[in-house]
């Protein structure tokens, strides 16, 4: 099982320097980067101090200018706030200035807040639909010339300048969590990204159901790489997880207000929805979330691991943010480097440059 970092530059507060967080943000990169991580990703939100990442292309090739071998990934381009022609551009200029390392991941977007100021009226349970017309279109892009005349986009006879390094495309990677995009991406060999947010390992094996059943349903297709993500804390000692958990409760609040506009939005920083109310969903309840979540000791870690490693999980995403103290961020990353990751055999499965592409 191989291993991607997901770091966010994230200000929890007004009284954070904007500078400590960007240079924080890039050395985990560099930590990953000469650990032997298989990637690192960058998202995008937008208006969200939380999240700080209008543009994954720009944070990616920031990376790229400060890290040798790591690959870098946009996880994810939001389709419905882009127009093909800038997608297919941006990502290609990326792919060669990274000499070659890009990993592109496009999805549907997740906060409804973000999709009433990016695309006003838009439901964002409808957000796949521009993902699946985008996705050709990019491809088609970076091929050559190419018009389009779709539901969402129409354009006369343009190409992608510049065209990829990697040819004919990069690894394409795709948000997954409904059956439907687990067909998509199988029928288009897309790499699958889930995340079980804080539910149950068993979430994560009814994605992996999900994917298998695609498979089954695309005979003759190849078996992408599949990842899965979860939030990450590793500690010395069990007492210190309490503030991993503390954190993660923070940020779930902040979580739910975005996810269904349940709250206000100040200066960039998310009112936090009080939970106490919501403790009885499994996913708000503490000691389900330090069961759920892959915090803990190393010894702990690499257990929880070995289940994702046995059913069969290629690449496991750690996520470092979720409001944890950057002291404890660097902690946690080293002793997952030091004490986890030898626990498992990193060779095992294919690298994303062995991808087949469609």
């Amino acid at each position: 099982m191989k291993f991607q970092l997901v770091i966010n530059m994230e200000r929890m507060s007004a009284e954070a320097d904007m500078k400590d967080v960007a240079q924080h943000t890039l050395e985990m990169v560099q930590m990953a980067d000469n650990a032997g991580f298989e990637s690192a990703w960058a998202a995008e939100h937008h208006a969200l101090e939380m999240t700080i990442a209008p543009n994954p292309f720009q944070i990616l090739t920031w990376w790229a200018a400060h890290t040798s071998r790591i690959r870098l990934g946009t996880a994810v381009v939001v389709a419905p706030y882009w127009h093909p022609i800038d997608v297919a551009g941006e990502a290609a200029l990326l792919d060669l200035y990274s000499g070659g390392r890009l990993e592109f991941g496009i999805g549907s977007g997740a906060y409804q807040r973000e999709f009433d100021l990016m695309q006003p009226g838009l439901k964002q349970s409808e957000g796949y639909k521009y993902t699946q017309e985008m996705l050709p279109a990019v491809k088609a892009l970076w091929a050559g010339d190419y018009a389009h005349d779709g539901e969402f986009w129409s354009f006369p006879t343009a190409t992608s300048v510049p065209k990829p390094l990697q040819q004919p495309h990069p690894p394409i990677w795709v948000a997954a969590r409904a059956p439907v995009t687990f067909d998509f991406a199988v029928k288009n060999n897309c790499n699958i990204m889930s995340w079980a947010l804080t539910r149950p390992f068993s979430e994560v094996e009814t994605y992996m159901e999900r994917f298998e059943t695609a498979l089954r349903d695309n005979p003759g297709t190849a078996r992408p790489i599949f990842s899965t993500m979860r939030f990450v804390a590793v500690v010395e000692n069990t007492e210190q997880i309490d503030e991993a958990v503390t954190s993660v409760y923070r940020k779930l609040g902040q979580f739910e207000n975005l996810f269904k506009n349940l709250g206000g939005v100040k200066n960039g920083f998310p009112q936090q929805i009080d939970l106490s109310d919501l403790s009885s969903r499994k996913e708000f309840n503490r000691d389900e979330l330090v069961n759920n979540l892959m915090f803990g000791t190393p010894d702990q870690v690499i257990s929880k691991l070995k289940q994702y490693q046995d059913i069969g999980v290629d690449q496991f995403t750690y996520c470092a943010s979720f409001g944890l103290g950057q002291a404890a961020q660097k902690r946690s990353l080293e002793l997952f480097i030091n004490e986890v990751m030898p626990a498992f055999d990193q060779s095992a499965t294919g690298t994303a440059e062995q991808q087949v592409a469609s």
